[in-house]
């Protein structure tokens, strides 16, 4: 078995004061290895983003554990979590928040520059990702020149030009059609596999979800393995029982 990489205990996270307030995460348990691939499903403002988020260092929970590599996150100062993103966590989202005036390579450089790293190395390691996500003739290409699906493989090499240990995704597929989502998917799949990546992604997609290694649904503040209300999924609880790969129905 692959060695653990991120383990949450107890996440707790609440907005609002007094009367008003409301707890959207209640003791949330989770533990993502490396080589693995973790959906979460779950109904709108159940509160897949905010826990995506206090994974990924982005928000604070009210009181629990969060665990990288066996060290605690929550003890960091706010220094130290910032190059702890820089370093070992990418992001992707369903938007691809490319800059327009910059071209595919430059945009894949841009983490390489805030980390301080040397140009020469930072133009090589985003050339070479690129290459790997099937956009190597589109290095000069500036975002309004690309598709959907080519913009959020540029995001996606953009996420892991610095090499980092985990990948979050926030609906990463979510503003594509169905053939470019299988794709990105498709390849999130493999560079996971080849690059040992822990990969934790927030998706409506219950195809894409089914493919993953872990499934779990957010409902009531808490994380449930291989649970699928069906006043929630209906028939397509069945995806995630007989389901291997993506596709239709």
């Amino acid at each position: 078995m692959s060695e653990i990489l991120l383990q949450a205990t107890g996440l707790r996270k609440s907005f609002g004061k007094m009367d008003n307030r409301v707890e959207v995460l209640r003791g949330v348990d989770l533990t993502a290895r490396r080589g693995e691939m973790t959906a979460i499903v779950g109904a709108s403002g159940s509160g897949k983003t905010t826990l995506l988020q206090i994974l990924g260092t982005l928000d604070t929970p009210d009181s629990g554990e969060l665990l990288f590599n066996g060290h605690s996150l929550l003890s960091c100062s706010e220094n130290e979590l910032s190059r702890h993103r820089n370093i070992n966590t990418g992001f992707i989202f369903q938007f691809h928040h490319l800059l327009p005036e910059f071209t595919a390579l430059e945009n894949v450089m841009l983490p390489g520059r805030i980390g301080r790293c040397r140009q020469g190395e930072q133009a090589r390691r985003a050339e070479q990702l690129l290459a790997r996500v099937g956009l190597g003739d589109r290095l000069h290409h500036r975002p309004g020149e690309l598709s959907g699906g080519e913009q959020q493989r540029v995001a996606l090499a953009r996420a892991l030009v610095l090499q980092p240990l985990l990948l979050l995704a926030d609906e990463p597929t979510g503003n594509l059609d169905m053939k470019s989502g299988n794709a990105v998917f498709s390849l999130l799949q493999e560079l996971c596999r080849s690059l040992g990546l822990c990969v934790i992604m927030v998706t409506h997609n219950l195809n894409l979800a089914a493919a993953m290694d872990k499934k779990y649904t957010l409902v009531d503040g808490r994380l449930r393995e291989n649970y699928w209300p069906a006043d929630e999924f209906g028939e397509n609880a069945r995806l995630f029982t007989g389901l291997t790969g993506v596709g239709g129905l």
